[in-house]
C-alpha cells in the first residue's frame, strides 16, 4: 500500500475497532458490569484501546503474508462475567454487541454511498472501504476462537450442557493471538472471511462496487 491508502486504513480501522469495543462496554455496563466504565475504556480516544499484538502486530503480519484482506483489532475491554444477572445470556449479548456494531456502521456508509449521486470518487471509496473493513471486523470477531466475540456466543450455549466445560474452554484465551496466526498462515482465515464478506459486500451495494477494487481490498 502507498504511505496515503495506510493512513486511511489506519484511520478507518481505529473508528471502527473503537465503536465496536465501547458497544461491550456499554451494554456490559447496562448488564450491571461497570468494568469497562471504571477501566476507561468507554471513551472514543484511541490511546486506551490500543493493543500491540491485535492493533499492530496482527495488520503487519496480514500484510507481510500477503493476506488480500487486511484489518486489526482494539484491545479486548474487560468484562467481569460475575456481574451479571445471568451470565451465559449477557455474556452473549455483549459479545455480540461488537460485530452488531460493525455491520451497523457498514449499512450506515452503503446507505450513503447508496443514495448520494453527487460523491466524488474519493468519497465512494472511502465509503466502499469503510463498509467493507468493518464487514471484516464483524465476521472476523465471530469465528469461535477465545478471545474473539464469537467463543462468548459458542461458549454461553455450551453452557446449558455442562458450565465447567464453558469455563475450561474460555480459558483458551491467552493462546487467542497464537490460533489466529496458525488461522492466517494456512490461509483458514482467508477462506472464513472472503466468502461471507463479497456475500454481504453484494448485498448492501446491490453488486460488487469498483471502488472494491482500490486500496487494500485485492480480491
Amino acid at each position: 500500500m502507498d504511505p496515503i491508502s495506510i493512513v486511511i486504513f489506519i484511520v478507518i480501522l481505529l473508528f471502527s475497532v473503537i465503536f465496536h469495543e465501547v458497544a461491550h462496554g456499554l451494554v456490559a455496563d447496562k448488564l450491571g458490569d461497570p468494568t469497562a466504565r471504571f477501566s476507561g475504556r468507554l471513551t472514543l480516544n484511541p490511546i486506551p484501546h490500543i493493543d500491540p499484538l491485535w492493533s499492530i502486530i496482527l495488520p503487519a503480519m496480514m500484510l507481510f503474508f500477503g493476506s488480500p484482506i487486511l484489518f486489526g483489532a482494539a484491545k479486548p475491554v474487560p468484562v467481569n462475567f460475575l456481574n451479571f444477572r445471568n451470565v451465559r445470556r449477557d455474556m452473549a449479548l455483549v459479545a455480540i454487541a461488537g460485530p452488531l456494531t460493525n455491520i451497523a456502521l457498514a449499512i450506515v456508509a452503503a446507505l450513503v454511498y447508496n443514495f448520494s449521486p453527487g460523491l466524488s470518487e474519493i468519497g465512494r471509496e472511502l465509503l466502499v472501504e469503510t463498509a467493507g473493513l468493518n464487514i471484516i471486523l464483524a465476521i472476523f470477531n465471530m469465528i469461535p476462537v477465545p478471545p474473539l466475540d464469537g467463543s462468548k456466543v459458542l461458549a454461553s450455549l455450551l453452557g446449558f450442557l455442562d458450565r465447567e466445560f464453558m469455563y475450561r474452554y474460555l480459558d483458551l484465551e491467552r493462546f487467542g493471538f497464537i490460533f489466529v496466526i496458525l488461522l492466517l498462515l494456512t490461509g483458514i482465515l482467508d477462506r472464513i472471511l472472503i466468502g461471507p464478506y463479497l456475500g454481504l459486500i453484494n448485498v448492501l451495494f446491490g453488486g460488487l462496487p469498483p471502488e472494491l477494487f482500490t486500496r487494500w481490498f485485492n480480491l
